[in-house]
């Protein structure tokens, strides 16, 4: 999956969960969902994808959280 739909992914997760005022949450379902995409990428890539979808590099950490629970977490 390129940059741009792995942002268009975030960021409508971030919207969803900002209006149940569950946006942690679903920054970590993203990075659980998409692992498998961002493995191998560098810190500077996940806060650049971070940044253009929600405006927060911050969230960085947070996606790279859910991508480590995604070793303890299948998704249907």
């Amino acid at each position: 999956m390129d940059a741009l739909k792995l942002i268009n992914e975030l960021k409508k997760n971030y919207e969803i969960g900002r209006k149940n005022n569950q946006a942690m949450t679903m920054i970590h379902l993203f990075g659980i969902k998409f692992a498998k995409e961002l493995e191998g990428k560098p810190v500077s890539f996940l806060k650049d994808l971070s940044t253009y979808a929600t405006g927060k590099a911050s969230f960085a950490t947070e996606i790279r959280k859910g991508m480590n629970l995604s070793k303890y977490v299948t998704l249907k």
